[in-house]
This record gives structure tokens, sequence and C-alpha cells, in this order.
């Protein structure tokens, strides 16, 4: 039986999305998922085997319009909890982007972003009741070499997720960011970096990350970093001066650096 309430998923045809809906329909919750892919309909398909309601809306949430068209599909109904997650990355060196590509990028990650979450906040700040939670990144904590948009759109949205937070501290919302490392999802094939370091190498199961994120946000933590390489990484982003942290960036995901990536670390 589900539990009459709706959780809202976005980028959630695939990876951390994808399982992230799993775990709401295992916990009863009826689902609206998106994604700007038809393969969100598939999805729909695999969700529906837990018993609960799954309405998939295929939207281009880098636009207004596009995210006006997630929330119609809801109804009126109250959204409960809100899974933002969808996110786009581009790999190579920012001077040989094509302006349409880092701008998607920020129109997704930050614009589209932004306007949904502040629709969803509105409306469960007049109902005093919600749970929100962001897939920012470690990558935000680091200048991105080589990934220079992502990486800074993701430290924005790291950053919003706490100054939100902050701000509805007197509510009876909360607002976790889920900050995750490399994962193994369709990320690094869809940013063109599979001729990078982490785009070859193990990385961590979506479905674990998926987990830590949903835990945490059922908590009221604040943030979750995903994983224990990770949590140290993070901890040296700190403490590490920005020219450093760029210098390491760029052995990660500067272009041909999967040449460096031993045979039995790269992943099938």
């Amino acid at each position: 039986m589900g539990n009459g309430k709706l959780a809202v998923i976005t980028g959630a045809s695939t990876g951390i999305g994808f399982e992230l809906a799993h775990l709401a329909a295992q916990e009863g919750y009826d689902l609206l998922i998106v994604a700007d892919e038809p393969l969100i309909n598939n999805a729909a398909d695999d969700l529906k085997a837990h018993g609960t309601n799954v309405i998939s809306v295929e939207a281009d949430l880098a636009t207004f319009e596009g995210n006006d068209t997630l929330l119609a599909a809801a109804g009126g109904r109250p959204i409960d909890i809100l899974c933002a997650n969808a996110g786009r990355g581009l790999g190579k060196a920012f001077v040989d982007q094509d302006v349409t590509d880092w701008r998607r990028v920020i129109d997704t990650n930050v614009t589209g972003t932004t306007y949904l979450l502040q629709k969803v906040a509105i409306a469960m700040k007049a109902r005093n009741e919600g749970k929100i939670l962001i897939t920012g990144s470690i990558a935000g904590l680091m200048p991105g070499s080589y990934q220079a948009v992502y990486n800074a759109s993701k430290a924005y949205l790291d950053s919003f997720s706490y100054a939100l937070r902050e701000e509805l501290r007197e509510t009876d919302i909360t607002v976790t960011v889920l900050m995750p490392g490399p994962t193994e999802t369709e990320f690094f094939e869809r940013a063109d970096m599979m001729d990078t370091k982490v785009g070859v190498s193990a990385k961590e199961d979506p479905a674990a990350t998926a987990k830590h994120g949903w835990d945490a946000m059922i908590a009221g933590s604040g943030h979750v970093v995903s994983g224990l390489k990770n949590k140290i990484q993070a901890a040296i982003s700190h403490i590490t001066p920005d020219s450093v942290l760029a210098k390491m960036h760029t052995g990660m995901a500067e272009p041909g650096s999967a040449e460096k990536v031993p045979e039995s670390k790269r992943v099938d």
C-alpha cells in the first residue's frame, strides 16, 4: 500500500535519480519522475513493479517551460519530497567547448534547478512541510580543470543548499545536499570524458550513492558525502590551496589521461 504522498525526482531515467526513485517507491511514495529522454518511460515501467503510482514526464529541465510541464503533471497534488537530481556534465578544456554546450550545463544545473527549487519551496513553505534533496557534488569543492563549468555549477548547488536550509530553519522543511564523487553512471560518456582517468576508472555504485542521500534526507541532515574515499577527498579540499586542487583535477580529467590507468583499475 502507498503512503498517499508524492515524491518528485528529476533526472530519474538512469543513475542516481533512478535509484532514488526505487527507494521512494519502496517506501510507498507515488512518483512523478522526469528526464529529457524517452528512457524515462521505460524507467516508469520498472518502478511500477513496486506497486505504487508512477507518472513519467519527458521534459527539458534546462528551460522554465520544461519545469512548468513537470509541475503541471503533479495535478495540484502537494509535493512531499523533491529530489532535484537532474544535471549535465561537460568535459574538455573550456576554450575548446561550444557556447551552446556550456550554456546548457548552466541552464540545467543552475538556472532550471533553481527555478524548480523556488517553485516547490514556496508551496512547501505555505504548508510548512516537505523534504528537499539536492544532488550537488564533491566536484563543487574544487576547481574543475577540464570540467570548469560543471564544477562551478556544482559549487553553486552546494552553496545554495546550505543557504536555503538556513532560510527555512524555522519551518518543518528540510534541505539536504548529496555530494557524490565519481559514480558509475552514463554521466562520463555523456560528458565526452571516456578518454580521461576518471572516466575509465572504477567508481561508486549509484544505488549506494542514492541510499546515502535518501537516508540523509529522511534524517533531515544538512549534507552527506557519499563514500569513504570521497569523504577523505572532501576533507582534503578544505585545507589544500585551490591552485593545487586545480592541478590535482587535471590529473583526473585531462583528455588523454585514461592512458595512465592500468587495465586492472578500469571499468569494463
